[in-house]
């Protein structure tokens, strides 16, 4: 079998193996259980409280959850956009980076805020040290705010009729501190010894082989790196992300680096089993989750290894497969492994260039954020997974003539029609902007957005607006992004689909809370058996498809067809 196949297997096995232990510890955070950390950070905690004034044994509502969960965001909002619009006279910027313009600092601080991460600047020149510090800040900050939230959903899952559901500030800094942390300063260690740079000082002055001297740039690179992807935000330190050899040094740094992305957001459907004792379910939504991140990861290896045949037809060798944007040291299996795990997960970075991917293997990337449930963010893959199983639920219960209801909860219409608006907002961002920024540009095509015409330059709209809907952050990168008609649109399109996907969902669970636990019977649907899980993914495909066909008809599909002729 071919040796870049085995390593894929590998990473995909070992990531598996990790994220049932780690799903077990994370439960046990959450439940209050004691851990091998409670004696390193239990008086930490204590202090912070104490000095904040925060009570952390107050159990709070669903809404007094997400009231703590805006605020928070919006001092964070206010603090990033003031260090990034002065960070060309802050402290720590020894290579004199300019501040940001206010459209920039806007986009960017939105981006990180909402664990998005979508950069419309270059890391190494666009952001000071300090800039570059405030944003690894709120990488764990954004991660570890959605995790608070699915900590919600576990306990509204749980009671069987209850308003109180746990303490948002427990949940949010023992995300942080004791499951963010210590996974990421494993990572960053790693990547130190391999060669990334972790110090303050400036560009470094270096003399190639051929006599010739360049600046290379540097800094605290190792520990953003590392929370980068282990919080699924994707913001690289460099310009090009994880094909940098300094983010990215060699093979073993790739395999940590891909393991990271999703590890935690496949160890929260495990913890779920744990934490309401139903492992069954756990399995279940896993399967499913699996499933789908596997019928786009086969065929997107097999496309990338095969090569592009425009390429092909101009007798250029293939045999490494479509290497166009890639990086040798990786090759085109790991490359592809990358491309879907950052867009099935809402990590973004990037360790070949996307835009260079062949049309379908694009397509298959699109369509990971566009479904944002195949594991998913921190937190909110599991958010979005369970809106599609209210729907799933209510579906079949109509089928098989019974009241819909899910552990022991009934779903009625309230329920349903909020999980529709939750779902139908991320398509309508998608598709209504990329349909306004298609029409702009036709009226102006002296705007020199795109450097790709015809079905490739509509791909990159379309790959921009899914990417800031699924608050992922990666991009097809022949699109001229840093202006302001793209940093003020992606960044509005970026905050209102984080927030709504997260309201949305633990509204259904706070409201389903409160109502009366119906112990199951032999006339329950049960939601966590195999023909369920088919259920819930037909549901999913078929959602799915009716709301992006269409457009990715005009994009990847048509661009595809283009070629094979």
């Amino acid at each position: 079998m071919n040796t870049e196949i085995i390593s894929v297997i590998f990473i995909l096995l070992l990531t598996f193996i990790l994220a049932i232990p780690l799903g077990k510890y994370i439960a046990r955070v959450y439940a209050g259980e004691k851990t091998l950390l409670d004696p390193v950070f239990n008086p930490l905690e204590k202090l912070f409280y104490r000095i904040s004034g925060i009570n952390i044994s107050k159990e709070m509502t669903w809404k007094e959850h997400l009231v703590t969960l805006l605020t928070i965001n919006i001092v964070w909002f206010l603090y990033g956009m003031l260090v990034l619009m002065n960070q060309g006279w802050l402290p720590l910027n020894p290579d004199g980076n300019a501040s940001m313009s206010a459209d920039l600092a806007f986009n960017t601080t939105v981006s990180f805020v909402t664990n998005t991460n979508l950069q419309h600047y270059s890391g190494e020149s666009g952001v000071s040290y300090f800039g570059q510090l405030t944003l690894m800040l709120y990488q764990f900050i954004s991660a570890g705010a959605g995790m608070a939230v699915a900590a919600v959903l576990f306990n509204a899952l749980r009671e069987r009729t209850t308003s109180k559901l746990g303490n948002f500030y427990d949940y949010f800094v023992k995300s942080c501190t004791r499951i963010l942390l210590p996974v990421s300063f494993i990572v960053a260690v790693i990547l130190v010894f391999n060669g990334t740079p972790m110090t303050f000082e400036g560009k470094d002055t270096i003399t190639t082989l051929q006599g010739d001297t360049v600046q290379v740039s540097r800094g605290p690179a190792a520990a953003m790196i590392a929370i980068k992807q282990v919080g699924t935000n994707g913001g690289g330190f460099f310009g090009v992300n994880s094909a940098h050899p300094f983010e990215n040094p060699n093979y073993i740094t790739n395999i940590v680096e891909t393991i990271s992305i999703p590890l935690i957001s496949i160890a929260l459907v495990f913890a779920l089993g744990y934490y309401l004792k139903r492992r069954k379910l756990a399995w279940m939504i896993f399967a499913v989750m699996t499933a789908g991140f596997l019928l786009f990861l086969i065929p997107t290896i097999y496309l990338e290894m095969n090569g592009n045949p425009a390429i092909a037809a101009m007798g250029i060798d293939q045999t490494a497969g479509s290497m166009e944007g890639k990086e040798v040291r990786f090759g085109s299996a790991a490359s592809a492994l990358w491309a879907i795990v950052t867009t099935c997960t809402s990590n973004g970075s990037v360790n070949a260039m996307h835009d260079s991917l062949t049309p379908l293997s694009g397509m298959f990337t699109m369509l990971g954020m566009q479904i944002n449930a195949f594991y998913g963010g921190k937190g909110v893959g599991l958010l979005n997974f369970y809106i599609f199983i209210i729907i799933a639920v209510f579906i079949s219960g109509l089928m098989v003539g019974r009241t819909p209801e899910f552990l022991g909860k009934k779903i009625e219409v309230r329920e349903m029609k909020i999980a529709m608006i939750v779902f139908l907002l991320h398509p309508f961002l998608i598709l209504a902007a990329t349909a306004l920024s298609s029409y702009i540009l036709y009226n102006n095509p002296d705007y020199g957005w795109l450097n790709n015409p015809g079905y490739h330059g509509f791909s990159e709209m379309l790959y921009e607006y899914t990417s800031s809907s699924a608050n992922n952050g990666s991009g097809f990168e022949g699109l001229g992004d840093n202006t302001p008609w793209w940093n003020i649109s992606c960044g509005i399109i970026m905050l209102l689909a984080r927030f709504i996907p997260i309201i949305g969902p633990i509204a259904i669970a706070g409201i389903l809370a409160e109502k009366k636990y119906i112990p199951e019977s032999a006339g329950t649907l049960k939601a966590d058996t195999g023909t369920f899980g088919v259920m819930t993914f037909a549901v999913i495909a078929i959602l799915v498809a009716l709301s992006f066909f269409t457009a990715l008809a005009l994009g990847p599909i048509a661009e595809y067809y283009s070629i094979a002729s």
